[in-house]
């Protein structure tokens, strides 16, 4: 049998994975349905930067990549809120400097990516090649040209699905019966917008942060670029009085903007164009089960748990797969059905949770970070996490900063939470809290990590 694995995709998970894979000795081909994006423009519009933290960072340090990686990444130290009257706020994420996200052009690392999986010689990357099904009982994958639409079929040792949230692996998976799937979209979309850099290409806003326009039913964030421009999301309820459907004229949109953002507003020269020009995505979480056939394909990235943006974990979770993957492999192949047995029972439950935490903390992002109660929340989370380190952890600092699983993050998450709901009865302020009272509480509820 070859020891050609065939990956179908090669976007972010698939680009990473095909290192890893080449690093072992394997014969790696991608299949990527669209353009080279590298020789080709395949349009903006649909892009929310990324935010590449720690468990991201681990992978592209165990395949090499991390140095090169940061040459196009910005830290970010922390949230900038922005009220409407002008007024703005640092949150920082973490306890130091040292506990950053970085900002990344999702274009940008996916075109670096593709570079560096290149460069091994075990690593063949082919465009315009689009997945129209696979065959489980042969492990035959049916391919379709989409410039000369020629069909052709192709076979490997085995097939990996990195090819998103609208896996063609996936779909046919569904086929096959006993296949557990859901999708699930929130009642809003996005919209891509730009703050453009100043003329020597200074950057408007605080370059190292992370900003939030919080507005309870909406929001807008912008994350830097290197070349000190911002992208921008708004995210806006697709339907209804206050809409994407409703917000249709230009006058409506400036007056919609001088109201919400003015300060954003004042900013943006190109308003009017990238609202108009940009379509307005959706924001989905998947969640499937099993996650592979036989040993045959397994999923891996999106095609196996898409998730909303808004712990910034999507491409974290994504390249914490392939590092799972890849020591399942170590310790079990070439046994490949072991070995996706044994990673799916590693990653699912963690994935679930995940995909749970980023729809809760859009609401977290959308409603409370403005709130008092919320920020005297996380004054005290810090307060605790000082004088109980190892104990207290705040769950944003387990999930972005640690590799904890995700599962454990979010049930001690569970437990901080009630603490801090229990710290913050009936007061207003940080020399209000009873620290003898938080350390019981902490003492009969939590443990050692």
């Amino acid at each position: 049998m070859s020891d050609k694995i065939i990956l179908i995709g090669a976007g972010l998970a698939g680009s990473l994975l095909s290192v890893y894979l080449a690093k072992k000795g394997y014969q790696v081909e991608l299949f990527e349905r669209r353009p080279d994006m590298r020789k080709t423009n395949i349009g903006a519009g649909r892009s929310i930067n990324l935010a590449l933290s720690t468990r991201g960072i681990h992978a592209l340090k165990e395949v090499g990549l991390y140095e090169e990686i940061m040459k196009i990444a910005i830290p970010m130290k922390g949230r900038m809120i922005h009220n409407r009257n002008g007024d703005m706020q640092f949150q920082p994420y973490g306890k130091n400097d040292s506990e950053v996200i970085n900002a990344v052009s999702r274009g940008d690392l996916n075109m670096r990516l593709m570079d560096l999986a290149e460069k091994n010689k075990n690593v063949t990357i082919h465009f315009n090649e689009r997945c129209t099904g696979m065959n489980f009982s042969t492990g035959e994958v049916h391919l379709t040209n989409e410039v000369s639409s020629e069909s052709h079929i192709e076979k490997g040792r085995t097939v990996i699905g990195t090819d998103g949230s609208a896996s063609a692996i996936r779909m046919d998976m569904l086929k096959i019966g006993r296949f557990s799937f859901s999708q699930s979209y929130l009642e809003h979309g996005y919209k891509e917008l730009t703050i453009p850099a100043g003329d020597n290409g200074d950057f408007l806003l605080e370059k190292n942060a992370l900003h939030i326009w919080p507005r309870k039913t909406y929001m807008l964030i912008a994350l830097p670029n290197i070349d000190g421009s911002f992208t921008c999301t708004l995210f806006y309820p697709m339907e209804g009085e206050n809409s994407f459907e409703a917000l249709k004229t230009e006058s409506q949109l400036l007056a919609f903007f001088q109201k919400e953002f003015p300060d954003a507003l004042a900013l943006m020269p190109t308003l009017r164009e990238d609202y108009f020009t940009n379509p307005v995505g959706t924001l989905i979480t998947v969640k499937c089960s099993p996650w592979y056939v036989e040993d045959k394909v397994v999923l891996l990235g999106d095609a196996a748990h898409a998730m909303v943006p808004f712990y910034g974990q999507g491409m974290n979770c994504a390249f914490e797969d392939c590092t799972y993957l890849n020591g399942c492999i170590e310790s079990f192949g070439p046994n490949w059905e072991t070995v996706f047995k044994e990673y799916e029972k590693l990653r699912k439950v963690n994935a679930n949770a995940i995909a749970d935490l980023a729809v809760e903390n859009f609401y977290e992002m959308r409603d409370k970070v403005s709130d008092p109660l919320f920020v005297l929340k996380k004054k005290i989370e810090h307060v605790l996490e000082e004088k109980f380190p190892g104990i207290f952890i705040p769950k944003y600092t387990m999930v972005s900063f640690m590799r904890v699983p995700y599962a454990t993050a979010m049930q001690r998450g569970l437990v901080q939470d009630f603490i801090l709901n229990e710290l913050t009865i009936g007061i207003e302020r940080m020399d209000e809290v009873d620290l003898i009272k938080a350390e019981q509480l902490i003492r009969d509820n939590l443990t050692p990590m």
